[in-house]
């Protein structure tokens, strides 16, 4: 109501513009000033002049209403994906294989987004989650946390991998007995994938004499491919790059393997916009993303 009297120059002519009686500017004004403990208002020969208190106060209302105007113009941009910022997280493999074209689409989309990509493993990465240190990570699953919305993303064939002039690249059909005689690199102790898969060769009953861990698949292939070791891995990070020459990789007689994978953030009761479409964009892309996401049936 200040403001609109400095603008109109009247009491009468800001009630106008504020579509309120002269009367409740004039006793709303009496109240501000009573706050203030001065005038912010004189009049002389009928015209309203400011007072040194409301030279002071309009100083300060025009930079509110500013400030005010810079608040609406940057929830606009925010809104409209026009500035903002996403942090995403995932392991080695899927920021490898799958999110460089995800990211990709969506820079193409929305410039103005910052995004930011972590990777490590599981636990990493839900520590990252807990501590809002990231705002969405693909994760394998499963795994349950009541502090965690967990929204299932894709499905991965796994496959069994070994360099391509191993004994076993030759076989028509392979069963699980026929791996324990090589070392077998496994997925790091702990991770999701890792207990599907000794679930697995637990049900087979395979016990392998020689063993390796490593933390991620992506150190695992080229260990596989100078013939240190056998591994179980997706079957997309396989030929993420086209037809991997370097590797030969077969499914395993009387089972296919899967696992799942799930976009993971913290419960809450408000979800960033940014993070909205880059679901969304997810979904839209998912079939171009994942085309090799299960192993085509000529493998054996």
């Amino acid at each position: 109501m200040f403001q609109a009297i400095v603008d109109t120059g009247s009491f009468t002519r800001a009630g106008e513009k504020l579509y309120v009686s002269q009367s409740a500017i004039s006793r709303q004004i009496k109240l501000l000033e009573e706050e203030l403990g001065d005038q912010v208002f004189k009049r002389i020969h009928r015209k309203i002049y400011l007072t040194p208190t409301g030279e002071v106060l309009l100083h300060y209302t025009r930079k509110i209403f500013n400030e005010m105007r810079l608040m609406t113009s940057e929830i606009s941009d925010l809104t409209h994906l026009r500035r903002g910022y996403l942090r995403l997280a995932g392991g080695m493999s899927i920021c490898t294989y799958l999110f460089p074209a995800l990211v990709k689409e969506y820079q193409q989309r929305y410039p103005n987004v910052e995004l930011t990509i972590a990777t490590g493993t599981n636990d990493e990465i839900l520590r990252l989650l807990k501590t809002n240190q990231v705002d969405l990570a693909l994760l394998s699953l499963p795994f349950q946390d009541e502090d965690l919305e967990i929204h299932p993303a894709l499905t991965e064939e796994m496959v069994l991998v070994m360099e391509e002039q191993h004994p076993l690249s030759t076989r028509d059909r392979i069963t699980f007995k026929d791996l324990t005689p090589y070392t077998f690199i496994h997925f790091e102790r702990g991770s999701n994938t890792r207990k599907l898969l000794d679930e697995i060769f637990q049900e087979e009953k395979i016990h392998f004499s020689n063993n390796m861990e490593l933390e991620n698949v992506e150190i695992t292939k080229p260990l596989v491919e100078i013939g240190l070791g056998i591994s179980i891995i997706p079957h997309p990070a396989v030929v993420k790059d086209g037809k991997n020459k370097s590797l030969c990789y077969r499914r395993i007689q009387g089972r296919r393997i899967y696992r799942e994978l799930g976009w993971v953030s913290l419960k809450s009761d408000y979800t960033i916009r940014a993070l909205k479409q880059l679901l969304g964009l997810f979904e839209e892309m998912k079939d171009q993303l994942t085309p090799s996401g299960r192993a085509p049936d000529h493998i054996q």
